[in-house]
């Protein structure tokens, strides 16, 4: 083979290797093409629920107060920007389910921060008296309603928000139904975001 046609190959093995490179670089880069195993975009980002306008203060959207206790939450509000309904109600089941199921199995330590002294001194009377006679407590079976009924924002800055709740109660043999009025009160001014149980009253 003459030196001519060796150099010719060597010059054509360089040119097939920096071809390759390139490919695989140019490759690399730009991705496979579209619809064949490009990873999918990110989701876009979720709507903040407050809104910044063009002067970039924040702006609080402002909750939306229905029903009989309009201007009593409405109140609360101004005077508590984070009071919200919905928020509210969230919690109020939750306290209500929380508060029954101590209240069943006698359980004073878990109650006694949830309720105010009057209410946590009639209640513990009934289960001193429960326990005196060896009763069962009452099961919370389930809610089948509950909402805010009444709302009041006092002189002195306390909260106060009335639930109706409907539920049914059992103790393994028997089943009642129970409508009452619990009402909630929480100091506005105070860095605590937690609601004790103020007052209890039977519904109508």
């Amino acid at each position: 083979m003459s030196s001519s046609m060796i150099e010719f190959l060597v010059l054509a093995g360089i040119a097939l290797f920096v071809g390759w490179r390139l490919f695989v670089t140019l490759g690399q880069d730009e991705g496979p093409p579209e619809g064949r195993g490009r990873m999918p975009s990110p989701a876009p980002n979720p709507t903040p629920a407050n809104i910044a306008p063009a002067g970039g203060d924040v702006v609080q959207l402002r909750p939306s107060f229905t029903g009989p206790a309009a201007a009593g939450m409405e109140a609360i509000f101004e005077a508590d920007k984070n009071f919200e309904p919905r928020a509210f109600m969230q919690g109020a089941r939750g306290a209500y389910e929380m508060i029954v199921a101590a209240f069943a199995r006698g359980d004073r330590g878990a109650l006694k921060p949830l309720l105010d002294t009057d209410v946590y001194e009639a209640w513990d009377a009934a289960i001193a008296e429960r326990e005196a006679t060896g009763a069962e407590g009452m099961q919370l079976l389930r809610i089948r309603k509950a909402e805010i009924t009444d709302a009041s924002l006092a002189s002195d800055g306390m909260a106060r928000v009335t639930v109706h709740y409907e539920s049914e109660l059992g103790d393994g043999e028997t089943t009642t139904k129970a409508s009452e009025l619990w009402t909630f009160m929480r100091q506005t001014s105070s860095s605590d975001p937690n609601w004790i149980l103020d007052d209890v009253d039977t519904a109508d």
